[in-house]
């Protein structure tokens, strides 16, 4: 095969707007699997999130959550890796979106809080199938709990994700990564915790080279590993710097996580 390992994002790209997995994906993974390959699905999400769909899926071995942060064992939930905030950065990020009256999501390994309990929360939990606590005031909790921080989550307007990414990468400075998910979702994590920090861990733990390794996504939060991985792919729904660095295959709804395992992965284009 071309590629050993193949990671995969969940959400735009492997999974369809309907929230389902099409039989199409399925038995290219399958295949793919038969033939020695590793596919592993590196998320945005929680841990506690992704976990369930995977076994839905029949998938094993390890599932990346976080962004990258947070690695485990799918099947015992052992974590092998979890990045955190220093505590003095997570609060400064916290306080800052708090000051400015924006719906925040604070993340720990297990747990997350939302300062706002409106539609907005109500339909992400529907979507990842995790229930929220709500704390008003995030900061003070997480000074008075000495709560591990593990992501910074901003619910937005879609016409406004863009430019308050800017302002906070600008804000933040190089102690942060800033990136978006979704649509309507800025997200921010310690400096270093990104999807690619995911490629270098599984190519040593896996003993396979990243020119080996193959990743597909469709949102910024997947471009760190589209750029440390050797086979580059993004769906047609992608965002435009995505594209622009990667083998454009079908969109998340025609099945291009299939498109790039059956034809490139366990072929010979590229």
């Amino acid at each position: 095969m071309k590629y050993d390992i193949f990671l995969s994002d969940f959400d735009g790209t492997l999974v369809r707007s309907d929230g389902t997995v099409s039989e199409a994906n399925k038995n290219a993974i399958s295949a793919y699997r038969a033939r020695g390959g590793v596919f592993v699905v590196v998320t945005g999400r929680m841990l506690t999130s992704i976990l369930p769909r995977l076994e839905e899926l029949g998938l094993g071995g390890l599932a990346v959550a976080y962004q990258g942060s947070m690695i485990a064992d799918v099947r015992t939930g052992e974590v092998l890796r979890c990045g955190t905030f220093s505590r003095d950065h997570a609060l400064r990020a916290i306080s800052y979106l708090e000051k400015r009256g924006y719906h925040v999501h604070v993340y720990t390994a297990y747990t997350f809080y939302s300062n706002m309990d409106d539609e907005a929360l109500h339909i992400y939990e529907r979507i990842c199938g995790v229930k929220g606590e709500i704390e008003p005031h995030l900061s003070d909790m997480v000074s008075a709990k000495s709560l591990d921080v593990v992501k910074i989550l901003v619910m937005v307007a879609p016409e406004e994700r863009e430019a308050l990414r800017i302002r906070l990468t600008e804000e933040f400075g190089d102690d942060y990564f800033v990136t978006s998910s979704s649509d309507a979702l800025v997200e921010i994590m310690p400096k270093g915790e990104n999807k690619a920090a995911a490629v270098d861990f599984l190519s040593e733990y896996y003993h396979v080279p990243r020119e080996k390794i193959a990743a597909i996504g469709d949102q910024l939060n997947d471009l760190p590993m589209l750029e440390r991985a050797g086979g580059r792919f993004a769906v047609s729904n992608a965002e435009a710097a995505l594209k622009e660095n990667a083998t454009v295959v079908c969109s998340c709804e025609e099945d291009g996580v299939a498109e790039a395992i059956l034809k490139y992965a366990m072929g010979d284009e590229s």
